[in-house]
């Protein structure tokens, strides 16, 4: 089959290329974002491969449709930049990869939870300027901390292992319980959780009842002090009042590896351009905050998976056998 796969980067060839000698297909690799302007380069391709920041809005997929595309195979598990409603209507199958490498993304989570705890970031650069002063860097033991986990998927339930394994009593706020949480995760309510946590990680979809679930009022509730962690989607949090909870004080260490407004930003080299997101780069002058662009799914064995999945499922719908993993109504990992 052949496919167009936009927002391809040399990784993504590298890992695509070596699964797809196990499927066949024609792959074409674009590394502009779909979007309205760029849709016609997909006319006769039958599947598009898209990633997370690539626009699948009403009209691109109109635009797809018209060229003969039918299937829309995502390189991620979310799906929250998809028109389902339109790519229903307008006949298109829409699969993903459900579960790439939990793992990959919540041990992300924890290295920026122990990245701001004890501020390597700082203290590199200090150390390379040849400033060894501790000022400034102290840190605390999580060790006893209470440790709010939003959404208790598969990523979520491996993060909350890994800080149980730091000695971290673990709550945990998720509408659908997981079955296979351990004895010792405590699902309480949010007001509770975020009442009683010292840091809080967000592992949520991006569904209506989570949108800018993290606002002015949801930040008043919680610990002054707070560590808040985001691997998650970034709309999630309502960056205004993030910025706002920081300057007061009431969010004391910051760690983002997703952002509202990424599309613009991550996956480039912008480095020799002024960046005119103003929210952004306000973030970027805190101290205690640390941010990646968008990594935390970066790992061989996460690329490895997302690849084999994806040209799976490509084949599947090709063939009309094997497993496709269709976005329905599954939980998210």
């Amino acid at each position: 089959m052949r496919v167009a796969v936009f927002s391809s980067k040399p990784y993504d060839r590298e890992f695509l290329d070596l699964a797809n000698q196990r499927h066949g297909h024609e792959l074409s690799y674009f590394d502009v974002r779909l979007a309205p302007q760029t849709a016609a380069l997909a006319d006769g391709y039958r599947a598009v491969c898209a990633f997370v920041n690539d626009c699948l809005d009403a009209r691109v997929l109109e635009q797809l449709a018209a060229g003969g595309t039918r299937l829309l195979a995502l390189r991620s598990a979310g799906f929250n930049h998809v028109d389902l409603q339109a790519a229903a209507r307008l006949g298109m199958t829409v699969a993903r990869v459900p579960a790439y490498s939990p793992h990959a993304v919540a041990e992300h989570a924890v290295a920026l939870v122990l990245g701001l705890n004890r501020m390597t970031h700082r203290a590199y650069n200090r150390v390379r300027e040849g400033n060894f002063a501790l000022d400034g860097l102290l840190g605390f033991d999580l060790h006893g901390k209470t440790v709010g986990v939003i959404g208790t998927g598969k990523i979520g339930l491996i993060f909350a292992q890994i800080m149980h394994g730091f000695g971290c009593r673990v709550l945990a706020s998720d509408p659908q319980p997981s079955e296979e949480a351990p004895p010792w995760l405590e699902y309480v309510a949010l007001e509770q959780l975020f009442g009683e946590s010292d840091i809080i990680s967000l592992h949520c979809p991006l569904t209506p009842q989570t949108d800018h679930l993290i606002d002015a009022a949801a930040i008043a509730r919680m610990k002054p002090g707070v560590m808040l962690i985001n691997t998650g989607r970034g709309r999630v949090v309502d960056t205004r009042a993030v910025i706002a909870g920081l300057k007061s004080g009431r969010i004391g260490r910051l760690g983002l590896d997703v952002y509202e407004e990424e599309e613009h930003l991550f996956f480039q080299d912008l480095s020799q351009r002024v960046i005119d997101d103003d929210l952004f780069m306000r973030l970027t002058t805190f101290h205690n905050v640390l941010i990646t662009g968008h990594q935390a799914f970066f790992t061989r064995e996460a690329l490895e998976n997302i690849a084999e999945t994806t040209l799976a499922n490509i084949s599947a719908f090709d063939s009309g056998k094997g497993e496709l993993h269709r976005v329905g109504s599954e939980r998210l990992a």
